[in-house]
């Protein structure tokens, strides 16, 4: 039974950042008030239905690493299996790799069907990179332990400079290499480049270059083959309807169809928002949201002196992302499993055009066939396709309204070399997002899916703070931890935690499912 303290606070946004700190602070008493301007819960990490029956994932697709929201669901005393039907994926992923063939015809070099079954991994990396193929346990024990060193950092708030010396960070130093980027990092292990993008693609779960990112995220495909890819019954939304009911049953006022007006201020401090042209004061705010787009029109220039204005419109950004959401009549290759990426010829130009501002004319293409798996994201005969491209943000300067068109004919005639044929006769239902819709429909600045870039400068410290200011708190991928919904789910517990301890004056008990490294807040900062 959690008993109420009478503390109220408001919580802007309910994507996932938004709703796991709703539960954890409901679970702490206090009054919680949730916020969406859409219809329904999730923010990008919701899944819609389209006419026709067909069901997409409107963000992120893979679902891993559910320990942290099973934890906090434990917080809440309830089980996440109990909410949210998990199928763990085997083979968690095909990789196809565009090249020349075994008779040197363009077409497709190799495939790698990713398993975190270590033997069947290294003899599917056996058939084209044998030398390889002996380096993977390697790479597995040494990123297992990267992971160790450096999860108690991931839990750890940065809202004071000196958190960068912390007992945790310079215990995890000696692991991150900060010098060497993730391809780098690889080349340790893996001298093909097609293996070495099977342990690296992963990066753009972040908007970011395997040349570029820093070699620390080397765990995110680590992370994949120790805990499993994971695909949510009823798509990734699932998880944000199983958040959003346990949340209305603990007491919280969930909102929708609402926009936040502005957070309002008393001196430095925050202590409500206007919403829906009605005044609701709180004792902390708290904004889960795009952060370049979202705090800005919200929080007063003055009120973020780390933050203004310029610094923002300097901010190193994510890529953003070409999408399809297509109703297919009919089946799919045999062949096509969950999820299946393109890796193009040439990639590091493909990854160097994106990020100098040039569209690809020879795409890295990512499909989500969820009928796979889950019978229930299409009609029976029917197949419910998700097709995602990475493209420059909006700082490019790309025209998407006389480029659209030609792009989607340009995608659907390089899915071909996937097998998926004759898609244009039978597709019943279609939408595009590209850069423009990002920014203009989803709150998304620039466009720039995967929010703030995750270079060394916009890390840890450098990031917007989960404590933004006197009463005033942050969660979401523009802030530490960063993006990737484990990673976003780690950041609620960060920006729960502060805003606990500094409302109710005590140090969280471990029971409250909060990690115990986070350091005790106490005073205000303003970022």
């Amino acid at each position: 039974m959690r008993r109420l303290t009478g503390r109220r606070v408001v919580i802007v946004g309910a994507g996932p950042g938004g709703l796991a700190s709703a539960l954890l602070l409901a679970r702490a008493g206090l009054h919680v008030t949730l916020i969406e301007r859409d219809a329904q819960v999730g923010g990008r990490t919701k899944t819609v239905e389209a006419p026709g029956g067909y069901r997409f994932d409107i963000g992120p697709t893979f679902f891993l690493y559910p320990q942290i929201l099973a934890d906090i669901f434990e917080s809440c005393g309830e089980r996440l299996e109990d909410h949210v039907r998990l199928e763990r994926l085997d083979p968690q992923y095909h990789l196809v790799f565009e090249g020349k063939d075994a008779a040197g015809r363009d077409g497709i070099s190799g495939e790698i069907r990713a398993t975190g079954d270590v033997e069947r991994l290294e003899a599917e990396i056996a058939r084209i990179a044998p030398d390889d193929a002996r380096n993977v346990k390697t790479f597995f024990a040494e990123n297992r332990t990267k992971l160790t060193f450096f999860k108690p950092v991931l839990e750890q708030a940065f809202h004071r400079f000196r958190s960068m010396a912390s007992p945790a960070m310079l215990a995890a130093l000696p692991y991150l290499h900060p010098g060497r980027s993730v391809d780098k990092d690889l080349r340790r292990y893996f001298a093909d480049p097609r293996v070495r993008l099977a342990f690296s693609f992963q990066t753009k779960y972040l908007g970011m270059s395997p040349f570029r990112c820093p070699s620390l995220f080397t765990i995110l495909s680590f992370l994949e083959y120790e805990h499993g890819v994971y695909h949510p019954v009823g798509g990734c939304g699932a998880v944000s309807e199983a958040m959003a009911g346990l949340a209305s049953r603990m007491g919280v006022d969930i909102r929708l169809n609402t926009s936040v007006e502005r957070v309002l201020f008393e001196g430095k401090k925050a202590v409500g928002v206007v919403a829906g042209g009605e005044t609701l004061r709180a004792d902390a705010v708290m904004i889960n949201g795009d952060f370049a787009k979202v705090v800005p029109e919200l929080v007063p220039e003055a009120r973020r002196p780390r933050w203004r204005d310029a610094k923002v419109a300097k901010a190193r950004l994510s890529c953003s992302t070409f999408m399809l959401y297509l109703g297919i009549e009919g089946p799919m290759p045999a062949g096509l499993g969950h999820h299946t990426i393109l890796l193009a010829d040439q990639y590091e130009r493909n990854i160097r055009e994106i990020t100098e501002g040039t569209l690809p004319m020879q795409p890295s293409i990512y499909v989500q066939h969820a009928g796979f798996t889950d019978g229930g994201m299409a009609p029976p005969g029917h197949t419910a396709l998700y097709v995602l491209v990475p493209v420059p943000n909006l700082k490019a300067g790309i025209d998407w309204a006389a480029t659209r068109e030609s792009y989607r004919a340009l995608v659907l005639e390089r899915l071909k070399l996937l097998g998926i044929e004759n898609l244009e006769a039978r597709i019943r239902y279609e939408r595009i997002v590209d850069p423009t819709q990002w920014r203009d429909d989803f709150a998304v600045h620039e466009g720039a899916t995967f929010n703030l870039a995750h270079d060394l400068m916009q890390m840890l410290w450098f990031r917007p703070h989960n404590k933004f200011g006197p009463g005033l708190y942050l969660v979401g991928g523009g802030t530490h931890p960063g993006s990737g919904l484990p990673v976003i789910y780690e950041g609620a517990r960060i920006s729960a935690r502060l805003l606990i301890e500094d409302l109710l004056g005590a140090r969280v008990p471990a029971s409250a499912g909060l990690p115990e490294t986070a350091p005790l807040a106490t005073g205000g900062e303003a970022s």
